[in-house]
């Protein structure tokens, strides 16, 4: 019985010595610096060296050995069976730490070296700041690099950054302008429609007031575009159906304001969530505050709110259009000039373009529903309350 407990303890540390020789062999497996030569051994335990650590040539499983000694003060607790005179090689250094740490010291390794646990993280926060202010020179260095607009695109942006000035109302003094909507008006929705939403006759009809000359400004804005005027008539009508809704949807999320939580509607009506919703738009209602939530971060000036417009504008894919290749060539030429000028920008957040081109898509989205949207408020609201501009462009669109 003895022998067996014996035997079986035998057992314990031969499995626990061939679990740390597995472990330690696992972390040889890390890079190897240029500077050693081949098979260079650990001036330890002569096992594989990694590197340089804590001024000596040594293999991971003393480095590690060493730090922990030192950071969680070890040392002192050590002893050694045979007065100190083990021989330390890459079998025997797990049975001795005593005669393994007086090694360590005896060839050079640097006790003040080892960092406390302050001082790691500290050396830690140095090494991201140091990535991170990397990251961004790489940034700066690739914006350098990117090509920013030609003569010939730089007047391509001018005119199309003229027509939407002279088209927006209010321009930058909208916050002066606006007046807020009342709150009593679009909080009390009388007439439930058919997908249970419900619109507010009063706050739909201060709406309608608004929308005629809403329309007319992104007609106007069209007119003024290069390229748009050469098109048949019959394709500059189902442009502007098309476009309609996602142009003053976009106008009005880029005046969103954080601190009164509105939007500014045709750059006089500033109103809130709850009231665009109960007046007729429902769930596009919280579609545009969202977006508008979102735009606020990309900080866009009036020219880039004007070429997403033109992009919005030249839809190639609009149904029933006849001169599909030359609108498709005219948004390429808008798309590339207003990718020149964000690289000429160099703004700040990675990736700016492509996320920004992501926001065509939730403006389309955006049109697509409040077609589908505009079915039900001609169901619910009385006819007369519909201007007829508002009938003519959104009747008969693809739902």
């Amino acid at each position: 019985e003895h022998f067996f407990i014996s035997s079986m303890y035998c057992g314990v540390d031969l499995l626990m010595s061939v679990l740390v020789c597995c472990c330690e062999l696992t972390l040889v497996l890390w890079y190897i610096p240029s500077y050693l030569e081949k098979d260079e051994p650990c001036v330890v335990c002569g096992d594989k060296a990694t590197g340089y650590h804590y001024r000596c040539i040594t293999c991971e499983g003393c480095k590690g050995f060493f730090r922990r000694t030192i950071q969680k003060n070890l040392h002192p607790s050590y002893s050694c069976k045979y007065d100190g005179c083990c021989i330390i090689d890459k079998i025997t250094r797990n049975q001795c730490q005593l005669c393994r740490f007086k090694k360590c010291t005896a060839v050079g390794m640097a006790m003040d070296l080892v960092l406390d646990d302050s001082k790691r993280v500290a050396k830690r926060r140095l090494i991201e700041e140091n990535r991170e202010k990397r990251k961004k020179e790489e940034m700066v260095k690739s914006l350098k690099n990117r090509p920013e607009p030609t003569s010939s695109e730089w007047e391509l942006i001018r005119m199309v950054t003229e027509a939407h000035r002279h088209t927006n109302a209010q321009g930058s003094h909208w916050k002066q302008k606006r007046k807020f909507l009342p709150e009593d008006i679009g909080q009390s929705p009388v007439a439930p429609t058919s997908d249970g939403d419900k619109v507010d006759l009063e706050a739909f009809s201060e709406f309608t007031k608004i929308i005629t000359p809403a329309i007319t400004r992104v007609v106007d804005f069209a007119k003024k575009l290069p390229m748009f005027s050469e098109l048949p008539c019959e394709d500059q009508i189902i442009l502007l159906k098309g476009c309609c809704m996602e142009i003053m949807s976009l106008r009005a999320a880029v005046r969103y304001d954080p601190e009164s939580e509105t939007l500014t509607l045709n750059g006089e009506m500033a109103v809130k969530r709850e009231q665009l919703k109960n007046g007729g738009l429902g769930v596009v209602s919280d579609a545009i505050f969202d977006l508008g939530k979102s735009l606020a971060q990309f900080n866009l000036d009036d020219t880039e709110v004007a070429l997403l417009q033109a992009v919005l504008l030249m839809s190639s894919d609009r149904t029933g259009l006849t001169c599909v290749e030359k609108i498709e060539k005219c948004q390429e030429m808008y798309l590339l000039a207003f990718e020149h000028y964000i690289n000429y920008r160099k703004h700040n957040i990675p990736h700016f373009w492509p996320k920004l081109l992501m926001k065509v898509t939730d403006l389309r989205m955006i049109g697509a529903c409040h077609a589908s949207r505009f079915l039900h408020m001609k169901v619910e609201c009385p006819t007369e309350l519909f201007p007829p501009l508002f009938l003519e462009v959104f009747e008969d669109q693809d739902v």
